[in-house]
């Protein structure tokens, strides 16, 4: 029998299809790749840009440096900080930006290199070891021990993380973990819990309002398409120095190894919006803010130490809401509305403010306004693109216009500034949000798709010549953005045109090098270098067996739905029960006009076939401790009916291609300045 309805499965789904919010490995061979330099029009115009900046407040420096109890030692920075070596962490390298670097992109990248270690946030009772991964892992004293608060991306981060925490910290670090708690259902924030598991099998185990749902369910349908994504926007074949990737906006980069998900024993805020409880002596409250950066998440407030946990509302920069590698728009009246109800709930009565990523900020007075930046920073992109929208801006000019409505207190301060989420496509996602793709002009409801438009824009504007010579004199003033819109016709409608791909990966490179966003510098950077030698090694990985068996059969059903080629299930319909047994659950599943539908009935249809199967089988077949054919030949699972039922699904499902063409390559032996992307050492 071919692969099976579960094996199948298993073998296609992808890291980006669990709702990482920043889920890719960075893995790429290349070594010392390199890039054009950055021409006289980028570096004065990030030199003008430059000017804009407040360098002299140097805040977030001092709270970053501010209770550093021990720097890495080698093994622990190597885990990613030592591969950025090349950026001077100290306060004095901030404004010294490289010609190839957006000078305030490079400030943060400098920000985030300077996390490399252990600090005290409160003594003898929070400390955070920041600069593993993308997130920090908070260690918080409690009656017995410690709890864990986001345990990072994945597990071998957090074992060392926490062997680095228990050897540095001035007293109890023989101490157990007695609590493990999920801020929320991003897998930098959960991806280490076997870690804690594995040293401290005791620990309890505590999560935000439905995360394991949201965990499965999130992006799961599009889960190849955003896998894809996600490599342009994390850069994941790009190399790690100023001509590559120099942060990743929320820190400096992801860490290596698997992704692993431990069940929580308990989540929170099912019957109130804020819930107290009392761990291992400690109370904690917790405020349920699902719907903002996560579709699962939690803020916390600890009464007896005036701390409070922000999670991922906040940090030293402005966050998506959208994010560019494809999810569902965040709702940013929410997000305001949610850190106004901490500030009013909590700011008065609070010390010290201290989160998944980013330095803490310390004292009432600088973590209100605080608060109030970040609070406004999300409101003001909410409400003046809808004011701007209900005055007849489109879509496509939004992007550009709310800069130009922008107060110049967000515009001057570091902390909302555009690093990981831009005030460009975050507008833009807020208009998506309200009014769709769709901006009324007719012109605009049916285009012809991507290559005939392009052939015609090519013909209009008298052939790819003429178009090329106007593209190299426009090159040559800088005028980047409209060169790689009319050169990208070029390269649609004629893909082998050299003289043309090889400008529009020049010129990519250059807007790259502007960029002022972590994931536009990517995007750009990763677009060019695709243009040029096609698409290399470093797109993201398998997701972990462990947080798949967590998935509902409705979610695998739903998965199979979109994975079916309609033209070849119209013309093989059947109907199946899928009967669970140690769920009481069964399913009607039913193939019909090429379409696979799914129900829970909880009782058996008349149908073609039964399929009897225990979740906790499914499981196992998912944590690839079993095969179906296997279960099938113990009798653990059972087929009744129509065997072939089986076969007819698997037949008409496809595997979707993992390295789909997003610029169009070069054939091979038609690369472009190959030389740049030369492989010179592993790293």
């Amino acid at each position: 029998m071919k692969k099976t309805i579960l094996a199948v499965l298993i073998s296609s789904i992808s890291l980006g299809s669990i709702a990482a919010e920043h889920n890719h490995e960075h893995f790429s061979d290349i070594g010392n790749q390199g890039g054009k330099p950055a021409t006289k029009t980028t570096i004065e115009k990030n030199k003008a840009f430059a000017k804009t900046l407040n360098f002299s407040d140097i805040r977030a420096f001092e709270n970053n440096n501010k209770g550093l109890i021990a720097s890495f030692d080698k093994k622990t920075g190597d885990i990613i900080r030592n591969s950025f070596d090349f950026i001077d962490p100290s306060i004095a390298n901030a404004d010294n930006a490289p010609d190839s670097v957006n000078p305030s992109l490079w400030r943060q990248a400098v920000l985030n290199q300077a996390a490399e270690g252990l600090y005290e946030v409160i003594p003898g009772k929070i400390y955070q070891v920041r600069g593993t991964d993308l997130a920090s892992i908070s260690f918080i004293r409690s009656e017995n021990g410690w709890i864990a608060y986001d345990v990072l991306l994945t597990k071998e981060s957090a074992s060392q993380s926490l062997k680095f925490f228990q050897e540095n910290v001035p007293e109890g670090g023989d101490l157990p973990v007695i609590a493990m708690i999920y801020s929320h259902s991003h897998a930098d924030h959960f991806g280490g819990s076997a870690a804690i598991k594995e040293a401290f099998p005791d620990v309890k185990v505590y999560g935000s309002k439905f995360i394991t749902k949201e965990i499965v369910d999130e992006n799961v349908l599009a889960g190849n398409a955003m896998s894809r994504r996600t490599a342009y926007q994390y850069g994941a074949t790009l190399n790690r120095h100023e001509h590559g990737i120099v942060d990743a906006a929320l820190a400096k980069g992801l860490s290596k190894g698997a992704i692993t998900y431990v069940l929580p024993d308990y989540e929170l805020n099912h019957n109130e919006e804020i819930e107290t409880l009392v761990i291992d002596g400690l109370e904690m409250q917790f405020m349920d803010a699902s719907g903002t950066e996560a579709a699962s998440e939690m803020v916390t407030y600890i009464p007896s130490l005036k701390a409070l946990w922000t999670g991922e509302l906040t940090y030293q920069g402005m966050h998506n809401l959208y994010t560019l590698r494809g999810a569902k728009v965040r709702d940013g009246l929410k997000w305001s509305k949610k850190i106004n109800e901490m500030l009013i709930t909590w700011g008065a009565d609070t010390d010290v403010l201290f989160a998944s990523h980013s330095a803490p900020v310390w004292g009432t007075d600088e973590i209100s306004d605080y608060l109030k930046m970040q609070r406004d920073a999300y409101g003001f992109t909410h409400n003046q693109t809808l004011r701007l929208a209900n005055n007849g801006v489109v879509l496509q000019d939004m992007g550009d216009e709310i800069y130009t409505v922008m107060p110049e207190s967000i515009q001057k301060t570091w902390h909302t500034n555009g690093y990981h989420g831009t005030y460009s496509h975050n507008a833009r996602a807020v208009y998506n949000m309200y009014l769709g793709y769709f901006d009324m002009n007719p012109a605009n409801l049916n285009p012809l798709p991507v290559k005939p438009e392009s052939a015609k824009f090519v013909e209009y504007m008298g052939g790819s010549d003429v178009i090329v010579k106007k593209a190299t004199t426009d090159f040559a003033k800088g005028e980047y953005r409209f060169v790689a819109t009319v050169l990208n016709k070029v390269i649609q409608a004629e893909p082998d045109n050299t003289d043309a791909r090889r400008l529009l990966a020049d010129t990519y490179e250059q807007l790259g090098y502007q960029a002022e966003g972590a994931g536009w510098r990517n995007i750009y950077l990763t677009g060019a270098q695709e243009l040029r030698v096609g698409t290399l090694p470093g797109a993201p990985k398998t997701a972990s067996p462990d947080v798949l068996a967590n998935m509902t059969i409705e979610n695998l059903l739903d998965y199979l739905a979109v994975r079916v080629d309609s033209l070849k299930a119209q013309h093989t319909p059947f109907t199946l029960n899928l009967v669970i047994p140690d769920n009481k659950e069964t399913y009607f599943v039913e193939m019909s006009n090429g379409n696979l539908n799914n129900i829970l009935t909880n009782k058996k249809m008349k149908a073609d076939a039964s399929l009897i199967i225990n979740q906790g089988d499914i499981s196992s077949i998912l944590l690839q401790k079993a095969t179906l054919k296997s279960l099938l030949e113990n009798g653990q699972a059972i087929i009744e009916g129509d065997k072939s039922v089986l076969k007819k699904l698997t037949d008409s499902l496809t595997n979707a291609d993992e390295k789909f063409e997003i610029v169009p390559r070069p054939k091979k032996g038609k690369e472009i300045d190959a030389k740049l992307y030369e492989t010179t050492h592993k790293h």
